[in-house]
């Protein structure tokens, strides 16, 4: 009796430890997909400015081409 009320016992903390490291381990990885997430729309947001900018820069070019001298 002494040995099976010591494996219910030792399955019992088995259990509940894995359980909380199993809950570690899903909080863990969401703040991960939200940082990489932000990252990714701000490499979005960089390339689409740098963009404008060299689309603002070759009509500046090509104003100054057409200009009389």
């Amino acid at each position: 009796m002494k040995k099976l009320l010591t494996l219910l016992f030792a399955a019992a903390l088995t259990l509940s430890l894995s359980s909380a490291a199993f809950a570690q381990d899903t909080s863990s990885s969401a703040p991960a997909d939200k940082k990489e997430a932000k990252a990714e729309k701000k490499a979005a947001k960089k390339e689409k400015k740098a963009a404008k900018k060299e689309k603002k820069a070759e009509k500046k070019d090509e104003m100054k081409k057409d200009e009389p001298k």
